[in-house]
């Protein structure tokens, strides 16, 4: 796998979480906190999380099917994008596990 699927995958990951958070902050704001001017910042940060979210699908979809993930996995990292700060656990461990398969990484070797 080339690296640059794995960095496509991670850049829209954190993209997508903190867009996320920002989200759920404004929500509160706009909702229990009544703050004027939360409904725009909600609107725009929404619609923003919704197409980038879209993106991030598709590059974790590429990333899974090169990767030969079974369904229950790939699910769970698409899903990722939609619960606030789980993207970013997602996308640690899922960086850890992939790193090894990215070509020109050289092959590790244990130390004593």
């Amino acid at each position: 796998m080339k690296r640059s699927v794995l960095t496509r995958y991670r850049t829209m990951a954190y993209i997508t979480g903190v867009l996320l958070i920002l989200l759920t902050l404004g929500v509160i704001a706009k909702y229990l906190l009544d703050v004027d001017g939360a409904a725009g910042f909600t609107s725009v940060v929404g619609i923003a999380h919704g197409w980038l979210y879209v993106l991030y699908l598709v590059f974790a979809f590429d990333m899974g099917s090169k990767a030969k993930w079974p369904f229950g996995k790939l699910a769970w990292v698409l899903l990722a994008g939609t619960i606030p700060t789980a993207a970013f656990f997602v996308e640690r461990k899922v960086s850890r596990e992939l790193e090894p398969l990215v070509s020109g990484a050289a092959p590790q070797t244990a130390k004593a």
